[in-house]
């Protein structure tokens, strides 16, 4: 198989790997909110929380800085590779294994505290994932990253059934989530090129130097990404919780997608920086904000209109409520989808440092917001300082990566975007009520023929991907 061809294979793997995994994670959401209850489900929401909160508070963005550091030519990769695993480990045994303990300096109910104590291990294991994540993502062989997930999410589907089909409560299902994330690790480590513990001065100074910025960043991200998870359980119920976290799981799909656009562009556009090719790098960078819309911006006018019947259909009717919050906190993926394209830049570019104001303000604010509103208006407050927290990420990295990197982009191609999702979303919500299944082929259906007639994306701009692709593999195996 041609380079080529084994991209475009690569990348159709990942694309249809998280489809797969998507509907498998809905499947397994759909189980759990069914067997569990909303008060339950608040248990298991407010035990993710907290231990989302620890792990992207210890995250220290390796997988970014990771991914950047194997696309640039300055250490062997082997070296390279084993240090960050090593690192990686290290900080993720001291940080995950004692972070979960301070739960129970919480008024949480017992139940909650053993479920953080299970689901911990689980996170220990998504810590190390990063590191296998961004090698995959530096030689374009995130098909494997996409497999892996595939199989951990049929474990996890396979697993909460058999709980839920015996009756065997709370935490028993919390065990299936925690062993689920070990075949993904498993499989990813499995398939990498061997790895040992290994440290190198020279590279851990780089490491350090590089990372330190980032892993900043990433604590004050933590605030206002996590706060409202974190926060709110101490001030409403454990049904509310289960409300806001019901929707929350369906926001994180978007989020994913996301993430997984800039898995795939962040190396070509580190790639063109870092070798001083700005022409390439303005041309990765436009390409990663149209596909970001291209994705986004219809999910976000769909869920919208469809919120309320897509919550019921998920999780059943018993979170009707959580439809009105979803509502709500979909306007938020607006920043966060650029506020991710952006993010990565302004790494890409070595402006982390120039960021750090962005985020430390970001995070002094939200505080502030989530202690003045969720204990006045709930979930609901937790929900609207949410959108001003992603939102004004979003606007301020932009500015940076435009004042610093000169790149300006191109809007022709979002207005069109945005024309075509409004059209979809004011026929389905004409449509309605329609069933939920139908309502999401009409709507995707209407925004494919639009897109096709408007040339979102030309198939010359998928052949320039493939061939930027293959230049860029072929100049990191020369390095």
């Amino acid at each position: 198989m041609s380079q080529t061809k084994q991209i475009a294979h690569n990348t159709f793997a990942q694309i249809a790997g998280k489809a797969i995994s998507t509907i498998l994670g809905l499947v397994a959401i759909a189980i759990m909110t069914r067997s569990l209850g909303v008060e339950q489900f608040g248990w298991y929401a407010t035990a993710i929380g907290f231990l989302q909160f620890i792990g992207i508070l210890s995250d220290f963005g390796f997988t970014v800085t990771s991914a950047k550091m194997l696309s640039e030519p300055a250490f062997d990769k082997k070296k390279l590779l084993n240090n960050l695993f090593t690192w990686r480990f290290v900080t993720t045994i001291i940080f995950q294994g004692i972070g979960p303990l301070t739960i129970l300096l919480f008024p949480y109910p017992p139940q909650i505290k053993l479920a953080v104590a299970i689901l911990s291990i689980s996170y220990i294991s998504a810590s190390l994932n990063q590191i296998f994540i961004a090698f995959y993502q530096t030689r374009l062989q995130t098909h494997i990253q996409a497999i892996a997930e595939v199989i951990s999410r049929m474990v996890l589907v396979t697993g909460i059934a058999l709980m839920s089909v015996g009756h065997l409560g709370f935490l028993p299902i919390m065990g299936a989530v925690a062993l689920a994330a070990f075949f993904n690790t498993g499989y990813l480590w499995w398939k990498s090129e061997p790895i040992r513990l290994q440290t190198n001065k020279d590279i851990t100074f780089a490491i350090l130097k590089k990372i330190w910025p980032t892993a900043l960043a990433v604590i004050f991200n933590c605030i206002y990404l996590q706060g409202d998870r974190f926060i709110l359980p101490l001030f409403v119920s454990q049904t509310d919780v289960g409300f806001y976290g019901a929707a929350y799981r369906v926001l994180d799909i978007a989020i994913q997608v996301a993430a997984m656009i800039m898995g795939i562009m962040m190396p070509l556009i580190t790639f063109g920086w870092s070798r001083n090719l700005k022409p390439e790098f303005e041309k990765q960078c436009q390409r990663s904000f149209d596909l970001m819309s291209l994705l986004l911006i219809p999910m976000i006018a769909g869920i919208f209109v469809l919120a309320v019947p897509l919550m019921n259909f998920i999780a059943g009717e018993n979170f009707a409520i959580s439809g009105n919050i979803l509502r709500i906190l979909i306007i938020s993926v607006i920043g966060v989808s650029f506020g991710m394209v952006f993010g990565h830049m302004a790494l890409s570019i070595d402006r982390q440092k120039n960021a750090l104001w962005i985020y430390i303000t970001d995070a002094i604010l939200s505080l502030a917001g989530y202690l003045i509103f969720i204990p006045r208006y709930g979930i609901y407050g937790a929900a609207y300082v949410t959108i001003f927290s992603e939102l004004y990420a979003g606007f301020f990295l932009a500015w940076l990566v435009i004042h610093y990197s000169g790149f300006r982009p191109q809007l022709f191609t979002l207005f069109k975007i945005l024309i075509s999702s409004l059209v979809m979303a004011l026929v389905v919500y004409w449509l309605q009520p329609l069933n939920i299944i139908l309502s999401i082929f009409v709507g995707t259906f209407i925004y494919a023929i639009l897109a096709i007639v408007l040339r979102f994306f030309s198939p010359q701009t998928l052949k320039e991907i493939f061939s930027s692709n293959k230049n860029k593999i072929a100049e990191n195996r020369q390095n």
